[in-house]
């Protein structure tokens, strides 16, 4: 196929890039805004690939998506691009109401108008794959059964808020206009070239380098963990086997408290890289005040998801975990790179 990928040079569509180019034999024209998470170095050797195409653009500029449209006319969009940091959300949410639900719907209208344009089978193949979150679905209590593709939404915070209105318009864009439409909900991601804001990258770079481990409240908030590279799998073989107006809920089973994930960093790098000052989960880790609305729980079943699409999570946590710390360890030019420039290390991590 010859996709069309927004966020390409983002951490998940980074991840689904090298994955189509390595493995899929497909060709790629990547759309991406470059903003602050944005890095062109994630790609790796699809930098150099003819296959793979980038084109800087905002999605919400609908002259821009009609002209890449017109251009590269793809076979199927994967729909990635999205402000995703849940306490930026918090301090400003106007970014995240224009790409996550104004982007979306641009997409979706120059999508609905390019595939009435094409032909009976062009058409016939052509898929809008969209890709969300489980934070869409609120809350989980401790005994609550996971999130499944039939959980009712309940969004708690301005970003989780904008991807279930994106959501719903990319379900309305199916049932009303007949566009091939596919949603797919996913768990937090983890992995190599990791913006260092969010929780695994933060605490590892942190204790690396001797700083405090801010840990929300009381560290029992828990979240299930989904190495990016199985899940740009997963969502390869949403676009290719995916069934039009279907959800599909992605998930590794790999739930841990956040607590329990800072402790197994400062293990893992007390291993690889001791520090002389000692063991730095007792040094390091500090408590702080909870963030308004934090979810307490996220955990999906990808059962159905796994028995549609014979696509099962092959890395457990633990050894994922370690092979991400090992990246970080062996890539210190570009994490250290970002503190010094655009990113100052300051804003505490999430777990979104």
């Amino acid at each position: 196929m010859h996709l069309l990928i927004t966020g390409g040079c983002g951490f998940i569509g980074s991840a689904v890039i090298r994955h189509a180019l390595r493995h899929g034999g497909h060709s790629v024209v990547n759309v991406d805004k470059m903003t602050y998470a944005a890095s062109e170095d994630a790609l790796e050797a699809a930098r150099g690939d003819a296959r793979h195409v980038l084109v800087r653009a905002d999605i919400a500029d609908r002259a821009a998506m009609e002209q890449i449209f017109a251009t590269h006319r793809p076979d199927a969009v994967m729909h990635l691009a999205a402000e995703s940091h849940v306490d930026r959300s918090i301090d400003g949410p106007d970014a995240f109401i224009t790409t996550n639900i104004v982007g979306t719907f641009v997409l979706l209208d120059v999508a609905r108008h390019y595939v009435a344009g094409l032909d009976a089978e062009a058409r016939a193949r052509f898929r809008f794959h969209h890709i969300s979150t489980d934070e869409v679905f609120g809350a989980l209590g401790p005994n609550d059964p996971p999130f499944t593709e039939t959980t009712p939404y309940d969004p708690r915070s301005p970003y989780s808020a904008s991807k279930a209105g994106s959501d719903h318009l990319v379900r309305a864009w199916h049932h009303t206009y007949g566009l091939p439409t596919i949603v797919s909900n996913t768990t937090n991601n983890y992995g190599k070239w990791q913006f260092p804001e969010k929780l695994i990258p933060l605490m590892v770079l942190n204790a690396l380098e001797d700083k405090p481990l801010p840990v929300y409240g009381d560290g029992a908030n828990q979240r299930d963990w989904l190495l990016v590279d199985d899940h740009a799998e997963a969502l390869l073989a949403v676009v290719a086997r995916g069934v039009p107006g279907q959800t599909y809920a992605i998930g590794a089973r790999q739930p841990r408290s956040n607590l329990a994930v800072v402790r197994a960093i400062c293990g893992i790098l007390d291993d690889l890289a001791p520090s002389p000052l000692g063991p730095r989960a007792d040094r390091l880790i500090r408590f702080v005040r909870d963030r308004p609305g934090h979810d307490f729980r996220y955990e999906i079943d990808p059962s159905a998801a796994c028995d549609r699409l014979g696509w099962r999570a092959t890395h457990d946590f633990d050894t994922g975990l370690r092979q991400t710390i090992a990246w970080y360890l062996d890539n210190r030019a570009w994490w250290e790179r970002i503190r010094a420039g655009r990113y100052d290390g300051t804003r505490l991590g999430t777990a979104a």
